[in-house]
């Protein structure tokens, strides 16, 4: 398993962008493919985009293809997610969290991946 910490949360103002980090202390990070995953109150987590373990394939929800930007930095030990044009319905905790994988990633689904940490809060609101 990999512990991992979010950071990056905020509250923002629609239309406006957030830049969530992911960092891990465990040299093994480069084994495991990375997901961002969004939990609101009264709902499963949702997986929202995902990375393989050597950063050569990703997936996205479709509410937010065209809008997020899934990166990673395994020399830091680091996974990202660029959000932008965010609106209300961005508004939830966000969790990144892995699972060992090599190659391509096939599936973004919350069960797969743990533990899970703190998360970030991020808020969308005028």
């Amino acid at each position: 398993q990999l512990p991992l910490v979010e950071s990056g949360g905020g509250l923002v103002q629609p239309g406006g962008s957030l830049r969530l980090s992911c960092a891990a202390s465990e040299d093994t990070f480069e084994y495991y493919a990375i997901g961002w995953f969004r939990q609101v109150p009264g709902k499963e987590r949702e997986g929202i985009s995902c990375i393989a373990s050597d950063g050569d394939s990703t997936k996205y929800a479709d509410s937010v293809k065209g809008r997020f930007t899934i990166s990673r930095d395994n020399a830091k030990k680091m996974a990202y997610l660029q959000m932008n044009s965010l609106n209300s319905e961005d508004t939830g905790v966000y969790y990144c969290a892995g699972k060992i994988q090599f190659g391509q990633i096939m599936s973004c689904l919350a069960p797969d991946f743990g533990p899970w940490g703190q998360g970030t809060q991020v808020t969308i609101s005028s």
